[in-house]
């Protein structure tokens, strides 16, 4: 409700009160021109509704009052009633925030603090979050009654449980439903005389300064920006003071582009998308002034470290909406949980667990997976596959399980590795293990069962790496750690044994196989788990009968 006296006309206070619901984008109003007993209400009225109307409140119904003879106070509130009943409903189960405007001890009580409640719901037991920690709510009081639990808008007494008094200016808040942020990208929408920058004052530099008269801050487009003052954008001081609620906080400036700017916070405060805040000019005058108001849009922007970061990012949100899309484009993953205390409602089914994503960067992600694996493969030939921890690095994913949902065939996961599909063939060996493996093989012609040592296999060119990667292919058979035989030793010794009188000791089959029992007991292991032989006793095995 705006107020202007009919004997006394719009004034410089009247002014700066619609700077400021200008600046906070208010679109629902009623004028009310009181002491209409002391002068006709009409020119006043007429005057102050074409204000109203340029501030955006061209629908701000009107009515004439006074106080002192009560005439127009039954019409008031009617429209006051009107006024309301437009007004959108508040969600009571909106996460809460109650900007605490008064603090005080009751005798007995302890610590209450009021404030208004603009959604949501508290109730006795509550926890809540102050900067200083978690608060509980010991009683809830609204319009001087004692309530079990109030629900916005109201105005609220709280009578809370804490370690450390509340201050003015500080939120009550829903634990983990807020960001708590002291850096924000926003745009910039002035009001009043500072939409025109040469009605702005002088820049105070303070006593001794040389300085001349303000000049604007200069658009920043990265580190060694040679770019001039800052002609593309809000005409704004390099400091403000930035208010929400009941909290103002100094702010630095730093323009962006067009109407978007960074303001760095000189404390966090809870924010959300979509959030509103007044800036003023903290100058040393009297006359501090509603400059403009900074509609959020985004409350836990990304660090600016190129050159050119700036101007990439104003484009960016240019038209950006308060909305999870565009938070989506720009952060590209996020959990559920951050996209709440940023204000919005995930929107579509997450990509992997509590992950949300860009749609348009979940599927470059997953065009770029088989090349890096590819890559990968290329320069690691005798790995199994890309590490998935790797491949999460090379992405940039925050979190391992993404990697995992981005695999498709051919890709699959397996023993932690990116690897092609099981219907796929593994790739060949490299020449020069293909080559070590025919060595290998040719040594072991006459004695195939006598496994080398490790130093002859490394002699032979088959280190740890590319043992494993011949085993892979089924070049060779590890039968054990250490233990390295030509592919399909398995089968000719089972086709050995089994011309031995059965039951055979260990003994007997290394002689069969001329062979070390280095090498036998873990053949014979090998050959028991594969089903060609079975123990008897602790002593003998037998070959089984093929089914």
């Amino acid at each position: 409700m705006f107020v202007v006296a009919a004997d006394k006309g719009w004034m410089p206070q009247s002014e700066e009160h619609l700077a400021a619901l200008e600046a906070l984008g208010v679109r629902h109003g009623l004028l009310a021109v009181t002491r209409a007993d002391l002068a006709d209400p009409g020119p006043v009225t007429a005057q102050a509704a074409a204000r109203l109307a340029r501030a955006g409140l061209g629908g701000a119904e009107r009515v004439a009052v006074s106080g002192r003879t009560g005439e127009g106070l039954d019409g008031l509130r009617a429209a006051l009633d009107r006024l309301v009943a437009r007004l959108p409903a508040p969600d009571p189960r909106a996460p809460v925030r109650v900007w605490i405007d008064r603090v005080f001890t009751v005798r007995g009580s302890g610590t209450v603090v009021t404030g208004t409640l603009p959604a949501g719901t508290v109730a006795v037991g509550d926890e809540l979050a102050l900067p200083s920690g978690a608060v509980r709510v010991r009683a809830v009081e609204c319009l001087k009654e004692a309530t079990p639990s109030v629900t916005g808008v109201a105005r609220v007494a709280l009578n809370l449980r804490a370690s450390a008094a509340p201050e003015r200016g500080q939120a009550l808040v829903t634990p983990g439903a807020w960001t708590w942020t002291d850096v924000v990208d926003v745009r910039i929408r002035l009001v009043g005389p500072a939409a025109d920058p040469r009605e702005y004052p002088a820049a105070d530099h303070g006593e001794g300064s040389a300085a001349g008269p303000r000049e604007y801050p200069a658009a920043d487009h990265g580190e060694g920006s040679a770019a001039g003052p800052w002609v593309d954008g809000p005409a704004l001081p390099p400091r403000l003071t930035a208010h929400i609620g009941s909290a103002a906080a100094v702010c630095d400036v730093r323009p962006l582009g067009g109407p978007i700017a960074r303001l760095r916070l000189g404390r966090p405060l809870p924010l959300h998308l979509g959030d509103v805040l007044l800036l003023r000019d903290p100058g040393n005058s009297a006359a501090v002034r509603v400059l403009a108001g900074a509609t959020v849009l985004d409350p836990r922007p990304p660090a600016l470290r190129r050159r050119g970061a700036a101007g990439e990012r104003a484009a960016e949100l240019a038209e950006a909406a308060p909305d999870a899309r565009s938070l989506m484009r720009t952060h590209r993953l996020l959990r559920a949980a951050d996209l709440r205390a940023m204000g919005c409602a995930p929107e579509g089914a997450p990509v992997s667990g509590d992950w949300h994503a860009d749609p348009a960067h979940w599927t470059r992600l997953r065009e770029r997976l088989p090349g890096a694996a590819g890559r990968y493969a290329a320069e690691h030939p005798l790995e199994p596959g890309m590490p998935v921890e790797v491949a999460r690095r090379a992405l940039g994913l925050p979190d391992r399980r993404l990697v995992a949902s981005l695999v498709a065939p051919p890709l699959a996961v397996r023993d932690g590795r990116i690897v092609t599909g099981p219907g796929d063939r593994a790739a060949p060996l490299p020449p020069a293990v293909a080559a070590a493996v025919e060595r290998l093989r040719a040594e072991l012609a006459a004695r195939p069962f006598l496994a080398p040592e490790a130093g002859r296999l490394a002699e032979l060119g088959l280190g740890p790496k590319e043992v494993a990667a011949a085993v892979r292919t089924g070049a060779l058979l590890r039968v054990a750690e250490g233990v390295v035989l030509p592919a399909g030793a398995d089968l000719r010794a089972a086709e050995l044994l089994a011309r031995l009188p059965q039951p055979f000791t260990v003994s007997e089959a290394r002689r069969a196989l001329d062979s070390s029992r280095r090498v036998m007991v873990p053949l014979l292991e090998h050959l028991d788990r594969r089903g060609f032989t079975e123990r008897v006793d602790d002593l003998r095995r037998r070959c089984r009968t093929p089914s």
